[in-house]
C-alpha cells in the first residue's frame, strides 16, 4: 500500500476509534495489530511510554465522574467512572495500536513519505509543509536515539536548546499512487464504517 494511503487510513481509523465502544475497539485494535509483522512488539513499546499518560487518565476520568460510589464509600470511585475511564484508556491503547500497524508496515521513512504525499495539494519549496515534514524527521530521529537517564533535566536546564542529530539531507522515496491503493484505502474504509455500523447496532 502506498504510504499516504497508510497515513489516510491511519486518520481515518482515529477517527472512527472515537465513536466505537470497547468490543469494536478491541476488534479495530486487533486488526491493526494483525496488519503488520512487528506491529505487536512496538505498540507494548508505546505502551510503555505511554503507561503514566494511561495512569493518569483512568484516575482523573474514574474519580471525577459523576454515578455511583462503589460500596457507597465516598472516597472510592464511580462505578460509571471506572467504565468511561476503561473505554478511554481501550481507546488511547486502539489508537496506539493503528500508530503501531502504520509504523511497523512503513518505517520512519514511509511515515514521512505518506506525510510528505497528504501534503502535495498545499506543498510549496519552504513552505509549511516541507517545514512539518523536516519537523517529524527530527522528532522521529531524536525518538530512536537512545539517552542516558536525567537528560531531560539537562534539556530543561538548556531551555531545550540541545540541538537534535540528524542528517544534514532528507531524501524521500514516493512511490506513484496507482489503482491498487485507491481501491486498498476505499475497501479500508467500507471496513470501518461497517465497524461502525456493527457497533451501533450491537
Amino acid at each position: 500500500m502506498h504510504p499516504s494511503a497508510r497515513l489516510a487510513l491511519w486518520l481515518l481509523a482515529v477517527l472512527t476509534a472515537q465513536a466505537l465502544r470497547l468490543p469494536a475497539l478491541l476488534l479495530l485494535a486487533a486488526g491493526a495489530l494483525l496488519a503488520a509483522p512487528g506491529a505487536a512488539g512496538l505498540w507494548l513499546s508505546y505502551c510503555r511510554r505511554a503507561r503514566w499518560l494511561l495512569l493518569t487518565l483512568w484516575l482523573v476520568l474514574a474519580w471525577h465522574a459523576p454515578g455511583e460510589a462503589w460500596f457507597e464509600q465516598a472516597w472510592l470511585p464511580t462505578r460509571e467512572g471506572v467504565a468511561l475511564a476503561s473505554e478511554q484508556a481501550v481507546r488511547l491503547l486502539t489508537v496506539l495500536a493503528c500508530l503501531a500497524g502504520v509504523y511497523a508496515a512503513g518505517g520512519r521513512e514511509g511515515m514521512l513519505a505518506g506525510l510528505w504525499g497528504l501534503l502535495a495539494p498545499s506543498r510549496r519549496p519552504g513552505g509549511a509543509g516541507e517545514r512539518l515534514v523536516v519537523r517529524l524527521a527530527l522528532v522521529l530521529e531524536q525518538a530512536q536515539q537512545t539517552h542516558p537517564p536525567g537528560v531531560w533535566k539537562e534539556w530543561l536546564a538548556a531551555g531545550g536548546a540541545i540541538p537534535l542529530a540528524a542528517p544534514p539531507v532528507l531524501r524521500l522515496e514516493v512511490p506513484r499512487w496507482g489503482w491498487r491503493d485507491s481501491g486498498s484505502l476505499v475497501l479500508a474504509a467500507l471496513a470501518l464504517g461497517g465497524l461502525l455500523i456493527v457497533d451501533g447496532m450491537l
